[in-house]
């Protein structure tokens, strides 16, 4: 877990504010406010370790904030609600939430869930790197383990860094099948007792998206029925 590490409260509600700065300045980390998410949520990943983002905003739906954090970057989320509904739960996790907590919650046991999302989810940029190589060429796909960019017959592709490692991650052992749960263990240092693996699910739909020339009959990514997914190189 990085020193000092960055938290954003996203929260219209100030009492609920006001208590996590001081619960979470008091265990050290650094903290910053807001009453309600900004329109542009590009440079957050960029600039926080961790975003706490309430489901109930002013002007929009946490859960749409959400997809569109996850759209710009991979900083971990841990949504707040209200309601304590499962289906509620569920939806949040499948967008890409790293955990969810019910208000009223203990300040402990939230500082406990943001302690362990955070050693879950910082890792390495290299931890997944070959040692025999920092390139796998596939002709019409180039992923480049070294500058971390991927290329499509000659032209480079934006990916977040989880699409990047999970890419990678696969294409190193081409043909070998993977479990969710081996992925979350592999890619997300995580497991289905903290994390839904429909979290793979919705990462393997961007990556196909990010290279596949036809995303729903995709070429290199593929889904073994029942059993998870494999790289055929």
């Amino acid at each position: 877990m990085p020193d000092r590490a960055r938290i954003l409260v996203i929260d219209d509600d100030p009492q609920v504010r006001s208590l996590l700065r001081r619960v979470l300045v008091a265990e050290g980390f650094e903290v910053s406010l807001e009453e309600d998410a900004p329109a542009d949520v590009s440079g957050i990943g960029a600039d926080h370790d961790l975003v706490l983002l309430d489901i109930s905003l002013p002007s929009d739906d946490g859960r749409d904030v959400l997809a569109r954090l996850r759209e710009a970057s991979d900083v971990p989320v841990i949504m707040l609600t209200g309601i304590a509904d499962e289906t509620d739960r569920i939806v949040g996790l499948k967008l890409g939430a790293d955990d969810y907590v019910a208000k009223p919650f203990s300040p402990g046991e939230l500082v406990a869930r943001i302690e362990s999302v955070l050693r879950r989810t910082q890792r390495p940029a290299d931890a997944n790197a070959s040692p025999r190589s920092d390139r796998l060429d596939f002709g019409g796909l180039v992923i480049d383990l070294t500058t971390r960019d991927v290329h499509v017959r000659g032209k480079r592709v934006e990916m977040t860094a989880k699409e990047f490692d999970l890419l990678a991650f696969l294409a190193r052992s081409p043909r070998q099948v993977f479990s969710r749960e081996q992925l979350l263990d592999h890619v997300w240092s995580s497991s289905s007792a903290w994390q839904d693996d429909a979290t793979v699910t919705e990462h393997v739909r961007r990556v196909r998206r990010r290279v596949e020339d036809d995303p729903l009959n995709p070429r290199w990514v593929l889904t073994v029925r029942g059993v998870g997914y494999r790289f055929e190189p």
